[in-house]
């Protein structure tokens, strides 16, 4: 496209002025406010309704002498142009419409009308603009009619998109050929397979993700360690693990013995049942004292809440205990006296058994006198013999039969028996983890309201420790028969139940030992596969930087290879070491934006459009505004309007008070001043 011819009439102040270029490029002089911008302004304005700056709200009316519009007058701009070897004129007229109203000889204003010429014939607005987009898109066309369109009309991401439209984008085949040659072919593998699966971007938020979780798990770890540490109880026995359960077993068995001795001294059952009384009064006065202490506590703040939870588990557990333990013994008694009753039952059968039948029977009839028949003292003989043996057959069969009864019951408290002590030995393990809890938590609370009367001063906790009291009297009148005898075997027993108890702690504690180590190594070893698949993220982050910062390298060596004079900084590093994409123009290093004076900034501008006009495949004219500060100008094959401000004097300055147009290329200097 080249502009041969543009004249304005009453555009923005200027009358009545044509600028002939002769489709040569061209020089227009002229002092500030003496109408150089005017004639990119009309030359936009003609075309797309905006200024050159890129406005649509814009004066283009005349003003008088008084800043007042002048009525009644058209503004028009006409300009004839070559379009690919084509002399097209358009023509654009902005009047005032006036109308007389009916009855009124005067004429009033009602507004403005647009009107529009295609080679002198008129054309609705629709077609005018039909027929300039069918010439060149509006966006387009100011890219490559002002140098600083680009660089200071558009965001940066429009800029961006028009430079990766025009030069290309890399693609990741071609970075990653440019990678290979950096680096070992399992990286390549590996990035390779990222690449197919995701997204770069979407990749490194996987990465930081995992990461994060990684580290959380990491920083647990240590705590969880120490936790166990702490919970660990000091062996102090050098036994092995066998040995005490061996230990274990023949204790458990003296015990047992002990016991069946000490229930056949004592009156086993009702001993037993006052035993299984006082349990059950413990048990109520430890629930008034958890009532009392809660109401004690009844306004503690969230750890005296959690000690109560815990305390009440550990009471739990210890009532749990307890009533294991008097079932146990219960068992025990019951056992013992169920061994009794089957030795008895035994010495019955051995009794039954041993009987021999006895026949006595006089051979006189007691009323006669008479000798009675042999054979009548057979019969009589027969019978009594069968009657014997029925006898002692039901007996013995009653016998057994009670006896298996005895035996299976026997056998269930065996089973029952060993399977308590087992839940006791475990419900102990727990109850020392439970103490242990309680202590802790105790160091961290201050005061505990006490406020309330002691517990042991109301009327339920006497009344339930009076009923004790009288229980265990009734048990020790009981026992008054064989007290010495009991009281041996009574400490015996406890004798062998510390030392029992002292061999299941001692096992409780290896067998706990056992599993915090254990729980330890399970730790370290999610500690290093946690750190090893920390590192093969890190390693994964490190491969997809290096990939874009090859991508960028690759990228703006692509895209600065298209221009001769401008480069573009299309990515900028971050604090954190990513990468953010940008499009930032320079010159020679230095930013078009923050240092770049205004003849560089014309020259780079001038630079990007060569190239954008050769990838668009047009060559519109360029109005060049404050050319004079440009010494030289790019070589350009598309038409330059130079707007120029000389350098003014008292003998000039009334000269170039009104454009002064310089034609490049003709015979000689041609001058044409605005009237």
């Amino acid at each position: 496209m080249r502009l041969h011819k543009m004249t304005l009439r009453n555009f923005k102040g200027i009358a009545n002025f044509t600028l002939d270029t002769q489709g040569n490029n061209v020089s227009v002089y002229a002092d500030n406010e003496g109408g150089k911008t005017t004639l990119a302004d009309a030359f936009h304005w003609l075309l797309f309704d905006k200024d050159s700056q890129n406005k649509k709200d814009f004066s283009i009316k005349t003003l008088d002498s008084h800043e007042e519009v002048i009525p009644a007058i058209d503004h028009e701009v006409e300009t004839a142009l070559d379009i690919g070897g084509k002399q097209t004129v358009l023509r654009k007229v902005y009047a005032e419409k006036w109308t007389k109203k009916r009855g009124s000889a005067k004429q009033e204003f009602t507004g403005h009308e647009t009107n529009y010429f295609v080679d002198g014939v008129p054309v609705k607005k629709s077609e005018y603009t039909k027929y300039i987009d069918s010439i060149i898109n509006e966006d387009i066309f100011k890219l490559l009619t002002s140098p600083t369109y680009f660089n200071e009309q558009l965001h940066w991401q429009d800029r961006r998109d028009i430079i990766m439209e025009v030069c290309g984008d890399i693609s990741d085949k071609e970075v990653i050929d440019s990678y290979a040659t950096l680096n070992n072919k399992q990286d390549v593998l590996l990035l390779t397979n990222i690449i197919n699966q995701r997204s770069l971007e979407d990749h490194k938020k996987v990465i930081a993700a995992e990461r994060s979780r990684i580290n959380k798990e990491l920083d647990k770890i240590p705590t969880r360690i120490d936790e166990v540490v702490k919970g660990m109880p000091e062996q102090a026995h050098i036994e092995s693990k066998e040995s005490l359960q061996g230990q274990i077993v023949n204790k458990k068995d003296e015990v047992s013995k002990l016991e069946q001795q000490l229930s056949a001294l004592s009156n086993g059952k009702a001993i037993t049942d006052k035993q299984r009384q006082i349990a059950e009064i413990e048990t109520e006065l430890i629930n008034i004292k958890n009532q009392y202490r809660e109401k004690t506590e009844g306004k503690a703040d969230s750890k005296r809440q959690e000690l109560r939870r815990v305390q009440e588990e550990a009471l739990s557990v210890t009532s749990n205990i307890s009533r294991m333990e008097s079932r146990v013994k219960y068992l025990l008694e019951d056992q013992a006296d169920n061994e009794i009753r089957r030795q008895s039952l035994r010495d019955k059968w051995y009794e039954y058994n041993s009987q021999q039948f006895i026949f006595e029977q006089s051979d006189t009839c007691p009323t006669c006198g008479q000798s009675l028949p042999e054979s009548q003292l057979q019969a009589a003989r027969e019978k009594a013999l069968g009657e014997f043996n029925r006898a002692k057959s039901h007996n013995l069969e009653t016998i057994s039969k009670d006896g298996f009864k005895l035996k299976e019951k026997s056998e269930s408290m065996e089973t029952e028996i060993s399977a308590l002590i087992s839940q006791i030995a475990d419900a102990r393990k727990n109850q020392t983890g439970l103490d242990a809890r309680i202590e802790a938590m105790k160091e961290n609370i201050a005061n505990t309201d006490t406020s309330e009367p002691p517990v042991t001063d109301r009327v339920d906790y006497i009344e339930l420790e009076t009923q004790k009291a009288a229980l265990l009297d009734d048990i020790k009148k009981l026992k008054d028969g064989n007290t010495a005898e009991t009281d041996k075997i009574k400490n015996e027993i406890d004798w062998q139940n510390e030392a029992l108890s002292s061999l299941q702690i001692a096992l409780a504690q290896i067998e706990y030992a056992e599993s915090g180590k254990k729980r330890i190594e399970e730790l370290k070893q999610q500690e290093r596969e946690l750190a090893e698949a920390f590192e093969k993220l890190e390693h994964e982050l490190y491969l997809t930087e290096e990939f874009t910062k090859a991508k960028v390298r690759l990228l703006e060596e692509k895209i600065n290879s298209k221009f001769k004079l401008a480069r573009f900084k299309m990515f900028e590093n971050q604090i954190n070491e990513g990468i953010k994409e940008t499009c930032e123009t320079t010159y020679k290093g230095v930013p078009y934006n923050s240092g770049l004076n205004l003849g560089h900034r014309i020259i780079v501008g001038m630079d990007i459009i060569r190239t954008l006009s050769e990838h668009y495949g047009f060559y519109p004219p360029i109005f060049v505004d404050n050319a004079e500060s440009v010494t030289t100008l790019p070589e350009m094959n598309t038409q330059i309007i130079r707007l120029i401000k000389p350098e003014i004097t008292a003998e000039n300055k009334q000269k170039y008070s009104k454009l002064v147009v310089e034609v490049e290329g003709a015979q000689a200097n041609l001058f044409k001043e605005a009237i």
